[in-house]
């Protein structure tokens, strides 16, 4: 599998790790050029060579073409999410047109269409296993997806919408970056950083530069992750608070960096697209190839969850006002609620966020999550830093090994924050994927990406819970992509898992976080060593269910919104998309609207991302996640034995079989029957 050789350390074979080392922006455009003019040629050889229609000439070319362009498509990609720059941006905006024109014409090939359909009404289809089966109907319906049914003027104008699609992605995932990046506050008095916590003075002075130290300052507070969430939390200065969150709420909103007309075209786009397919609109056409069978099914679960939590929420609003107003607050607005609902689950469980901090230095919290992998899926995890080459000196390389010896899978570890390059929030992608489609197996590599908080001084990464919780969540996803039995690159790991399933593994590897010997295991104190004590250990657990019901709903409110912009929503009519997110919010929010909620430019897992119709996943994968999660409880989570022999099933089933079963039938080999929604009540605290 040899991509074309040229000087450029983009090109090259596709079984070799990218050579981060070496790759640089003016790579981009002549890789791009060069691999397109290739796979140009193969394309033109496998459209001649499609009959008789077989696995061989059919789908093998197809696997060949998705692996080169991922191979270096892939890797621009990553780079572009890591280690984003001005250059780099230019370079990468340059060669996408390019990408999305071959891609629509591979995926839009009458021959390779052909083929596909003809390789599934012969006999020969019947006697596929039903990997081959799943991979032959999902080319299938992609390419009716990808508009290989339409011809003359709506071809060309499908075609012209991906392409200002992709434009449009890019541009609204640039503008999220850069006006997280151009948000600073600097304070510069103790009264201004008062109650903050000393990780955060730490990490503000060390982001502010300039011979700044935590005792003295300044101090510089941003709108990524690791500052935000703490100074929201801690911050005593209300009038701070505000100005923070309002920062946050309306962040690309405004000026050259506005998303507000790329929100609004994107959804005429995808509107005018499905209709040119055939659909009704984009939630149709986005559904069709998920596990839901219909926008009724998911709006079935999303009220039934609703009815059980907005009493609850109401009943949380009402405990937190009263708390608030016992301490001295006249009123609580939505600045305040971050920080009042710390000082409450402080007061009712005896410990805070920052206290916590001590006992998960990243080192403790990789050596407990790596001996879960092994406890329950027999793998042992080994660091292997000088095999790879990389993009930034904080990423680690590890690789997954069976009880052999026999080396399986790796993955890359990029853990902390860098709102100078890198785009916020948590990922698994994948480098490599595994396939035998040349004889050999070419084992699979992820990506684990996230944005804790980095180290500061000589300390290592302190990490927060939620950040705990948060490399669990990506590691399951790395699981189900590096521990998958199937050989067909086509539905190996997460590929062509339906994506409202796709979040099963990486929710239910959260559940973990929760139970005692688990968090002794995660837990030691940087300096001491020691473990969490037993008593926080249960406090900590006591509180999973603290505001569950407000979290709870703000999920199925996003879902809810991300389907009626894509659903019912006419982009060409009266009503905006703001107007609507105020519509459908107070039925999912104890809280009332603000004016200022601009919230939709910043959405970029359905702008920016994948979830366009599809956010209603995570509440959707979560259902089965945590009935998973209760086949481990019903084990006995104190027995060895009964969690090695139900993890061996988990990794077969789940882990393992990737896109090669529906999710449904992988998850009754699992659980042995269809899922409840009792375990997710159960864990979240709104069971009846």
């Amino acid at each position: 599998m040899s991509l074309p050789t040229l000087d450029n350390p983009l090109l090259g074979p596709t079984d070799r790790l990218p050579q981060f080392d070496q790759i640089r922006t003016e790579h981009v455009v002549p890789a791009i050029d060069a691999l397109i003019e290739s796979l140009e040629q193969e394309l033109a050889t496998a459209e001649a060579g499609v009959d008789p229609a077989t696995w061989e000439s059919v789908v093998e070319p197809i696997e060949r073409l998705t692996n080169k362009m991922h191979h270096v498509w892939g890797t621009i990609g990553h780079l572009f999410a890591v280690k984003n720059s001005d250059e780099l941006r230019d370079a990468y905006q340059a060669v996408m047109p390019k990408v999305i024109e071959f891609g629509q014409r591979r995926s839009q090939s009458p021959a390779l269409y052909k083929g596909l359909r003809s390789l599934r009404d012969s006999s020969s289809f019947q006697d596929m296993d039903r990997a081959r089966q799943r991979i032959v109907e999902s080319l299938i319906r992609s390419a009716d997806h990808y508009g290989v049914g339409l011809e003359g003027d709506d071809r060309d104008r499908f075609n012209v919408i991906q392409q200002q699609m992709g434009e449009l992605r890019t541009r609204f995932s640039n503008n999220v970056l850069d006006a997280t990046k151009a948000f600073q506050l600097d304070l510069t008095t103790r009264e201004e950083v008062d109650g903050l916590p000393d990780s955060l003075l730490q990490l503000a002075a060390q982001s502010h530069g300039d011979g700044a130290t935590a005792e003295n300052g300044p101090w510089r507070i941003t709108l990524d992750y690791p500052s935000y969430v703490p100074f929201m939390e801690h911050s005593k200065r209300r009038d701070l608070r505000k100005q923070l969150f309002l920062a946050s709420l309306t962040r690309a909103s405004s000026g050259d960096l506005d998303n507000t007309a790329i929100v609004s075209d994107t959804l005429r786009l995808r509107r005018e697209s499905a209709k040119l397919l055939g659909f009704e609109n984009y939630a149709a056409l986005s559904i069709d190839a998920k596990m839901a069978k219909d926008v009724a099914a998911i709006r079935t679960l999303s009220s039934e969850l609703r009815d059980r939590a907005f009493d609850h929420a109401k009943d949380e609003r009402a405990e937190l006002e009263e708390y608030a107003q016992a301490h001295g607050a006249e009123e609580v607005r939505h600045w305040d609620i971050g920080f009042w609902a710390e000082r409450l689950r402080e007061s009712k469980f005896n410990y805070s966020d920052e206290e916590l901090r001590p006992f998960f230095p990243l080192p403790r919290v990789l050596e407990g999550l790596f001996d879960i992998a092994k406890r329950l899926f027999g793998v042992t995890i080994v660091a292997a830093d000088d095999k790879a080459p990389k993009w930034n000196d904080d990423v680690r390389y590890f690789e997954i090994k069976e009880p052999s010896g026999e080396q399986i899978a790796s993955f890359y570890l990029d853990p902390y924050s860098r709102p100078a390059d890198k785009r916020g929030g948590a990922w698994m992608d994948e480098c490599l994927s595994r396939t035998r489609l040349d004889g050999s197996r070419r084992n699979p590599v992820a990506y684990l990406v996230c944005n804790q908080t980095p180290p500061v001084g000589r300390d290592p990464s302190l990490m927060t819970f939620n950040e705990v919780l948060t490399l669990f969540h990506e590691f399951g996803h790395g699981l189900q992509h590096m521990l998958t039995s199937v050989d067909y690159g086509l539905a190996s790991g997460i590929r062509n898992v339906e994506w409202d399933a796709v979040e099963l593994p990486s929710q239910f590897m959260e559940n973990w976080c929760y139970q005692p010997n688990v968090l002794r295991e995660l837990s030691g104190h940087y300096q001491t060593g020691e473990s969490l004590p037993d008593a926080t250990i249960e406090k900590l657990i006591g509180a999973r269910t603290f505001r569950a019901a407000s979290q709870l709903l703000r999920q199925l409110y996003m879902g809810e919104l991300d389907l009626r912009l894509h659903d019912s929503f006419d982009p060409d009519g009266k009503q905006t998309p703001f107007e609507l997110m105020h519509e459908i919010l107070p039925h999912y929010s104890v809280w009332p609207a603000l004016k200022e909620d601009r919230f939709l430019c910043s959405f970029s897992h359905v702008f920016a991302g994948g979830y366009a119709a599809g956010y209603y996943s995570y509440k959707w994968a979560e259902v089965l996640s945590a009935d998973a999660f209760a086949a481990f409880e019903e084990a006995g989570l104190e027995n060895e034995e009964a969690l090695r022999e139900t993890g061996r099933r988990f990794r077969e089933t789940v882990l393992g079989c990737g896109g090669a079963e529906h999710p449904m039938e992988v998850f009754k080999a699992f659980r042995g029957r269809e899922p409840s929604t009792e375990p997710l009540l159960r864990h979240t605290g709104l069971a009846s």
